[in-house]
């Protein structure tokens, strides 16, 4: 592997070490090397808190007495462009030509409107050697949660479910019935923690009452998501506990109880999907994970609003029942856990 693409992965390491804590941000690793060795190393770890480039370049000052020389003669790479406005931080493209670093290596452009080139042209215009292009699928792949928010408004949409070995959702009398294990269950946990929110349909809250957060994995819990159109749950559902900030999409109301938030839609008998998305992209949100009901999984694959499938199909069987989502896409991975099987789908259309 040529040396740039040896420390570019580097960054997309350290990048991926901010997932869960920096959305709507992008996740972004940075390495300083001089001479073949890297000198300093930093990722973008909280959202509103300093940018990958700031804490590389501030672990080399702190490292090195005559930081100023050796920056002076490094490259710096960074898995996205550097940004070039004022928001939450200054720009890392200033920083960067504050102390003559002479050569900037880019994984990807930041498609943001106010970065888009930017970053890049400014360093140029500085007279900073720039490369871009390194690992680029790579670093976008990282960063498809942002992609997708900047450039389709709306959020990052993984569709989540368990079939049995037959092909049904669950019992026809739609009671509890867990297909899966404890080793799938746990998976789905860390998941969560991995994204912005989980939305349910109100059937989903009816039959399981779930807590919908992480109590099986050490990570934050996703703001939950509730369609709810006539407003039939009941307040004793765990969905009402005020634990976690929770949305509630319905046809009656906008209101605030609370950690509770109510967002009625103008329109519940077309387009509810692209409704709900547009109104997540609008606060921020920049993933969600769809897991049920079966209504609520097939309403959006029918819309074509999704990005990815990740499904789990059990040992067992139940004969009859209601039939699991049909879907079909490009088959990124195929695993097992435990005595469960999972496949992980891309719609086609996916960045």
């Amino acid at each position: 592997m040529p040396s740039h693409e040896i420390y570019m992965q580097r960054c997309l390491q350290l990048a991926a070490s901010g997932a869960g804590n920096v959305s709507p941000n992008p996740m972004v690793g940075c390495v300083i090397v001089h001479e073949n060795k890297i000198i300093g190393e930093g990722y973008h770890g909280k959202y509103g808190e300093a940018h990958a480039e700031v804490n590389a370049i501030n672990a080399v000052i702190a490292k090195y007495p005559n930081h100023a020389e050796l920056l002076a003669q490094a490259t710096l790479y960074v898995s996205l462009e550097p940004c070039a406005h004022y928001g939450k931080t200054p720009p890392c493209a200033n920083l960067i030509i504050k102390h003559h670093i002479p050569q900037v290596v880019v994984g990807c452009r930041d498609p943001f409107p106010q970065v888009d080139g930017k970053g890049i042209e400014k360093l140029i215009e500085a007279g900073v050697e720039v490369a871009t292009g390194v690992l680029e699928n790579e670093c976008r792949e990282l960063n498809r949660r942002f992609f997708t928010r900047v450039q389709k408004h709306r959020p990052y949409i993984i569709l989540k479910w368990a079939q049995t070995q037959d092909g049904f959702f669950a019992p026809a009398d739609k009671c509890q019935y867990w297909i899966t294990g404890t080793e799938a269950r746990k998976l789905v946990h860390k998941w969560r923690s991995e994204e912005d929110a989980i939305l349910v349909g109100k059937n989903t809250v009816a039959i399981d009452n779930p807590q919908l957060n992480t109590r099986y994995w050490a990570g934050k819990s996703p703001k939950r998501v509730v369609i709810d159109r006539r407003l039939e749950l009941d307040n004793n559902f765990n969905i009402f506990d005020q634990s976690i900030e929770t949305l509630i999409f319905n046809e009656l109301k906008t209101d605030i109880d609370g950690k509770i938030k109510y967002i009625a839609l103008e329109d519940f008998d077309r387009f509810v999907p692209q409704y709900i998305m547009y109104q997540l992209y609008m606060q921020d949100i920049q993933s969600v994970i769809i897991e049920g009901g079966v209504y609520t999984l097939n309403s959006f694959i029918e819309a074509g609003l999704w990005d990815e499938a990740r499904i789990f199909t059990g040992s067992g069987d139940l004969l009859a029942g209601i039939k699991a989502p049909e879907i079909s896409g490009t088959l990124l991975a195929e695993e097992n856990f435990g005595a469960d099987k999972l496949k992980i789908l891309q719609h086609n259309t996916a960045l």
